[in-house]
């Protein structure tokens, strides 16, 4: 298949099944995304809404997180793995947020991974849900999905991350960074994935 009706059928297909997908982590400030996203490492979006819809409840300003003590905030992430590091890297990213960005979250992707705990994809994730500035950050889901559909040869997220952003159009990628992400959690499992009416069967490399 030539590859420009390769990506077409990749993108019409997700639009006809995800057309209208998005981040499914709860917040309601920017700074609660950064720290959900944070969260989400090596675990489920679920747990992390789980933890934050308590924690941004009874700590509904950044002053107040930055007052709460490491011992507390561990106790509310304990359901969450590795739950002592998560809670330092909150307190960290609290800080610097409050003495450095004026207690408001930067857009430029530099200055995100200055953030404890903030690297390439949480920055990207960040700029393309708060900014709606063009990214295609990759989580396992598309690392994935990139090599079953042979998109990139890469094993480095940073890597397949450009070769993605040189396959689609930019004005696709945030939507696609979705729309793979619930493909690969939802329809194109790593256990029991649902491949006997994929559309995309003939371009998968399991096929």
């Amino acid at each position: 298949m030539k590859i420009n009706n390769k990506i077409d059928l990749i993108q019409d297909y997700m639009n006809e099944l995800l057309p209208n997908v998005g981040c499914e982590l709860f917040y309601s400030k920017d700074y609660e995304l950064v720290i959900a996203v944070m969260l989400s490492a090596q675990t489920t979006d679920k747990s992390v809404n789980n933890v934050t819809t308590k924690l941004f409840k009874d700590y509904k300003t950044l002053e107040s997180l930055q007052k709460a003590s490491i011992e507390t905030i561990e106790s509310y992430l304990k359901p969450l793995g590795l739950y002592k590091n998560k809670a330092r890297y909150l307190k960290e990213i609290v800080d610097v947020l409050i003495n450095k960005f004026s207690s408001t979250v930067p857009s430029d992707k530099k200055l995100l991974m200055e953030l404890p705990g903030v690297g390439n994809k949480t920055a990207g994730v960040i700029r393309a849900e708060i900014f709606k500035i063009p990214d295609f950050p990759v989580d396992t889901h598309i690392k994935r999905i990139s090599s079953l559909l042979k998109l990139s040869n890469e094993t480095d997220p940073t890597k397949i991350e450009n070769d993605l952003k040189r396959t689609f159009p930019k004005s696709n990628w945030i939507k696609l960074h979705h729309q793979f992400i619930h493909f690969g959690r939802y329809y194109c499992k790593a256990i029991n994935p649902f491949c006997k009416n994929c559309k995309l069967r003939e371009i998968c490399c399991k096929n």
